[in-house]
């Protein structure tokens, strides 16, 4: 698995962790969600990832975004 799929499967896990949370746990847990979408965001035009320098120091190898 490239690092590019690993960034996108770990952020579509997280956005139906983060639903999961909201629904059973606490309304608050919609925060999760929103800062999902806004590094997703953020990544989309700045090319900077926190999860992918994560994912990389890991040794995963790379794709062609990140």
């Amino acid at each position: 698995m490239t690092l590019d799929r690993s960034v996108l499967a770990f952020a579509g896990l997280m956005v139906l962790l983060s639903v999961a949370l909201t629904w059973w746990v606490s309304a608050y847990f919609v925060w999760l969600t929103i800062f999902v979408g806004v590094n997703l965001l953020q990544s989309a035009f700045t090319g900077f990832c926190p999860a992918a320098t994560v994912f990389r120091k890991l040794g995963i190898r790379s794709g062609a975004a990140f």
